[in-house]
């Protein structure tokens, strides 16, 4: 019989705090860092034709080069636009002029929605921290967790820094597992 973790609100705000010091810290890395990732990433994805991404915050892996170089390419780029407090949707992006600032301030495509989702080969998911074991720490909304769960066959990527790469997440039954990570 699996022992169910226990994990208090406390841990996960605790690690959050942790990886805001640490983005701060390396500040001036975080483009250089990107960089290496991207490239990364984009050997990774080689024969992927669909791919739901994320368009980044500032304090998150830069994958706006990528994104717009794939779409150059002829894939397809998925993006989530949050509807509501619970629930977010898919939309096409095809360009930067499909963005507009939506909820939390991000930007978020406005461009043609996205239901197909068996035609998506890989999901690129940000987080706070990620461990060995594919667990993902997220900024707490719930919003990848509640979405991908219906979704189980999409091979998910975390996608973060180096040093976001820790021991343990504190995680919990719901939180949805990563496939692999790169940093």
């Amino acid at each position: 019989m699996e022992s169910k973790r226990t994990v208090s609100h406390n841990d996960k705000s605790a690690m959050r705090q942790q990886m805001r010091t640490a983005k701060q810290q390396y500040a001036e890395q975080l483009p250089s860092m990107s960089a290496t990732i991207v490239q990364q990433l984009k050997q990774r994805l080689g024969g992927c034709h669909t791919v739901m991404a994320y368009w980044p915050l500032p304090d998150e892996v830069d994958i706006r080069p990528l994104l717009d170089e794939l779409v150059k390419e002829g894939n397809a780029i998925i993006l989530p636009k949050v509807l509501d407090d619970n629930t977010m949707e898919l939309r096409r992006y095809t360009s930067r002029a499909d963005l507009a600032e939506g909820a939390f301030h991000i930007l978020e495509p406005v461009g043609e929605a996205f239901t197909d989702y068996h035609q998506i080969d890989v999901v690129l998911i940000p987080g706070m921290a990620f461990d060995a074991s594919g667990h993902r720490l997220g900024r707490g909304r719930g919003y990848y967790d509640r979405f991908l769960v219906a979704l189980p066959h999409l091979c998910k990527i975390g996608v973060c820094f180096p040093f976001q790469r820790v021991a343990e997440v504190p995680a919990e039954e719901h939180d949805i597992i990563m496939n692999e990570v790169i940093s």
